[in-house]
């Protein structure tokens, strides 16, 4: 079976976005159609300031609303990053293997970089090589997909250049792997600035649909999403953002297209109240199931550990093939 990998970084309430853009996916499609493997990528959520107990807290959410979307370990492998030594054993060894240009053209940490010092900040050395540990992730396991977004496309490219680069110096070892993208609502935007994406890590709380918001807070966000001037519903990227921003989201929940659904409305005020209602909807079963985890602790802590032991059993060998290959001694 086609192996896919893929995580999410526990630096906020996990949002809209990540469900629509990743995570239903994941449930969806990846986990009964792949030999999968979903990770909380906590080592990544180290490489700005941070609250340790807030990322503790934050992983074992994420983790908990992950298996409360659909996720069955039954189906696929779910743990967190640090319970696996093979990434930080292989993310050494591929820093090794990249260069420092190809880490300073990174989008992602071209901009985070110049927030942390706008804020006065320092910025971290792992900020600049996290690029790297996500390869090391990807890679330990012979992946051969990686369910990404959009913003995260330049880091598998990154991996597989690295990967690519590491066969041809050493002894062919690696998967090359390639990302695969869902066609609507890849990226789901910020309700209150539509050009920017809907992260988990934003400070801009009224944009965001957080998977744990009560429906009366989806609907008060969504009622008051930015929209465009003119009165017209049309889908159109570049010119009406806004609009654009929730029919995807729209058609991403009812499983319709969004150019389709742009002739149906005739008003704003009608677009928002169904939009606010199906994502209501959408999230419903979700809460619901993670109150029944939340209530019991123990079963998801067993998934973890079962899951980071079968991760660990496969991702071994893997990496300690590529010890041997770039001349290290066996211990």
């Amino acid at each position: 079976m086609t192996r896919v990998f893929s995580g999410v970084k526990p630096t906020g309430h996990l949002t809209l976005g990540n469900y629509l853009g990743a995570i239903r996916r994941w449930v969806d499609v990846d986990q009964r159609q792949s030999d999968a493997l979903f990770c909380v990528v906590d080592l990544h959520a180290l490489t700005v300031d941070h609250d340790p107990a807030r990322v503790r807290r934050l992983s074992r959410q994420a983790a908990t609303l992950l298996l409360a979307a659909g996720l069955d370990p039954e189906l696929c492998t779910v743990f967190v990053q640090s319970h696996v030594d093979e990434h930080a054993r292989l993310s050494y060894v591929m820093e090794c293997v990249a260069n420092d240009g190809e880490m300073r053209r990174m989008v992602q940490y071209k901009e985070k970089a110049a927030r942390e010092r706008e804020r006065g900040g320092s910025v971290r050395l792992s900020l600049l090589t996290y690029p790297v540990l996500m390869a090391a992730d990807i890679l330990a396991y012979g992946t051969d997909e990686v369910p990404v977004g959009d913003d995260q496309t330049q880091h598998v490219e990154l991996t597989r250049d690295l990967a690519v680069r590491f066969n041809q110096r050493y002894g062919h070892t690696f998967v090359v792997p390639r990302a695969t993208r869902p066609g609507v609502a890849a990226r789901v935007m910020n309700l209150q600035e539509p050009a920017s994406k809907m992260g988990k890590s934003d400070d801009s709380g009224p944009g965001i649909v957080y998977l744990l918001d009560e429906p009366d807070v989806v609907r008060k966000k969504v009622m008051r999403a930015v929209t465009d001037s003119g009165a017209e519903v049309v889908y159109d990227r570049e010119a009406r953002p806004g609009v654009a921003n929730l029919l995807e989201i729209l058609a991403a929940c009812g499983g319709g297209n969004p150019e389709d659904l742009s002739g149906v409305y005739e008003s704003y005020g009608t677009l928002k109240k169904d939009t606010a209602e199906a994502v209501v909807e959408l999230l419903r079963p979700v809460q619901e199931r993670h109150k029944e985890l939340c209530a019991d602790p123990a079963y998801v802590e067993g998934v973890l550990r079962d899951g980071a032991e079968k991760a660990r059993e496969m991702a071994k060998p893997m990496v300690d093939s590529a010890y041997r290959a770039i001349g290290l001694l066996p211990a």
